[in-house]
């Protein structure tokens, strides 16, 4: 029995306690708009179980812009960086704006897509245009006609290195792109060696390389058909020590 002058402390009831709970976190819950329409979804809420599948990710949320005298769909369209232009806007919204693009009515309400959809657009038109790379700069020599050949031939798998060639346009041409030979069979034949690396018309035609000049004489395209023609017959550039 307990001491006089003390009162035992008021039990509550284990459902008063949950109910108390539940009616003060329903002050904080956010509910989606279309779906508040009745006490009846606050009063089914029970606390979660121990093992709940993962909360689906939010949807987006439309975007909607109420029309006031004076606008136009292709104002509306850059104001809010709707992506598409005024045409898609206009596209998404043709029920409410009728058969006429340009007349639209004020206090109509237009939708403008969802909020990823314009943020995205608005980072897009914000973001500078990225400038074209800068084609390499390659010297009018022979230093420089090795090199854009060299890189002409990384492209298309052809091999060889800056010496081989080196060594192969000097003993052929002494570095002249206008060499040509006025001799030998090739040219009693009616088809003089040209060039850099000294190649025939009908050669050059078979293996020249997509990219490069037509013109036998050009270094570039000598250098590089020259040396497509060297991988096909004895593996690369590098291994021609002679006549070829």
């Amino acid at each position: 029995m307990p001491a006089k002058g003390k009162h035992r402390r008021p039990k509550h009831h284990p459902i008063t306690r949950k109910l108390a709970l539940v009616g003060t976190g329903g002050a904080a819950l956010t509910l989606p708009l279309i779906s508040a329409t009745t006490a009846g979804a606050v009063a089914t809420t029970t606390a979660p179980a121990a093992h709940t599948a993962a909360p689906a990710a939010p949807t987006a949320t439309p975007t909607t812009y109420s029309v006031v005298a004076g606008d136009t769909l292709s104002e509306i369209a850059a104001d809010h960086s709707v992506s598409g232009g005024w045409k898609k806007l206009y596209a998404a919204n043709r029920s409410v704006i009728g058969d006429n693009p340009s007349i639209i009515r004020p206090g109509i309400k237009l939708n403008l897509g969802t909020q990823g959809e314009t943020a995205r657009a608005s980072r897009s038109a914000a973001r500078p245009a990225l400038a074209p790379a800068a084609k390499p700069a390659y010297a009018n020599n022979l230093d420089g006609w090795i090199r854009e050949s060299l890189d002409v031939m990384a492209k298309h798998g052809i091999p060889g290195t800056y010496n081989g060639i080196h060594r192969n346009v000097m003993r052929e041409s002494s570095g002249n792109p206008l060499a040509i030979n006025n001799w030998d069979i090739n040219a009693q034949n009616g088809i003089p060696s040209k060039g850099l690396l000294q190649v025939i018309d009908p050669t050059f035609q078979a293996y020249h390389v997509p990219g490069t000049s037509q013109d036998s004489y050009d270094p570039v395209a000598n250098i590089t058909a020259a040396c497509n023609y060297a991988a096909a017959r004895y593996g690369s550039i590098d291994n021609v020590n002679g006549a070829y």
